[in-house]
């Protein structure tokens, strides 16, 4: 059955919140962008991160984990995305409520998709950056390749490049995928 819209929307956050559940979109700085679903590659990376990362996070009782599809609300107005895998320390502020994520997390871990590198290792990056998340891993499936930044002076630093594992700063651990 169709619903029609009492009030159509203003903003492209307004959109944004109308999409169906599970829809793989993001807005950042007022612009909309939509993206396919994940390769196997990519889920096999997400799947073993996600895992080890969890349960490293758990059995410290360090915060907490989360995976895509999950809206970070970075701010209200013009910025929600949808990290691959993000941390939320116990000591960070953010909200969690029905609608998503809001505020800043700690840690973001995006794994590269054939379509839209650029988008992630790019405008995500600045993203983040300018909003102040504390460590960004960029891991890329089809080389095994990982890129990791902290934040340092509100500016990305490079952590280094590493194959087949990432090694997060904020916990002095590697992770292998």
């Amino acid at each position: 059955m169709n619903q029609l819209i009492a009030t159509p929307p203003r903003t492209i956050m307004q959109v944004f919140k109308m999409l169906p559940e599970g829809t793989l979109a993001e807005v950042i700085d007022n612009e909309l962008f939509m993206s396919p679903a994940p390769t196997p590659f990519h889920q096999r990376i997400i799947t073993s991160l996600l895992t080890d990362l969890n349960y490293f996070v758990r059995s410290n009782s360090l915060g907490e984990v989360f995976s895509a599809p999950v809206d970070l609300y970075l701010d209200e107005e013009s910025n929600a995305v949808q990290p691959d895998i993000l941390f939320i320390s116990n000591s960070n502020p953010l909200i969690i409520d029905q609608e998503g994520l809001h505020g800043v997390p700690d840690l973001i871990i995006e794994i590269l998709s054939p379509g839209n590198k650029k988008h992630d290792q790019v405008t995500k990056k600045a993203l983040y950056e300018r909003f102040g998340v504390k460590e960004y891993w960029i891991v890329d499936p089809e080389n095994k390749v990982s890129n990791g930044f902290r934040l340092h002076n509100n500016s990305y630093q490079p952590i280094g490049q590493l194959t087949n594992k990432i090694s997060i700063q904020l916990f002095e651990k590697e992770f292998t995928y």
